[in-house]
Parts: C-alpha cells; structure tokens; sequence
C-alpha cells in the first residue's frame, strides 16, 4: 500500500518538477545569472508549492516506509 503511494506520488511530482518553467538559461548554470527575484502567480505558483508538498509527503512516506519494516 505505502509502495504504491509512493509511485503515484513520484510520478505527479516528476510532471511537476518538468511543468515548472526555468527562467534562466544555460548561462545561470556556470553562475552567470545574478540574483533575481522571481514571484510565482497562479498555477505556476501552484505547481511549485504542490511539488513541495509532494516532496514531503514522498520522503514522510519513505521514513514511515522504513519504520514499519523493523
């Protein structure tokens, strides 16, 4: 049961992480891009707040998970 929760919970975070839009380009990644604050409204706010959630509850599960097996 917990076994399954986990999958569908990592399959709807996967398309979560991938739905949210980067807005930096390659160059952020060998530390062009300075600091910038970016504010998420509406569903792309959504999306990132769900993927947090999601990302709790797969690692709360994966503790419970292990917990219950000793």
């Amino acid at each position: 049961m917990i076994t399954a929760l986990q999958v569908v919970i990592s399959i709807i975070l996967s398309l979560f992480i991938l739905l949210q839009h980067r807005a930096s380009g390659l160059s952020a990644t060998f530390g062009g891009s300075g600091a910038i604050a970016i504010q998420r409204r509406g569903a792309e706010r959504f999306i990132f707040v769900a993927s947090i959630w999601l990302s709790v509850a797969f690692f709360g599960l994966t503790i419970l998970e292990w917990y219950v097996k000793f």
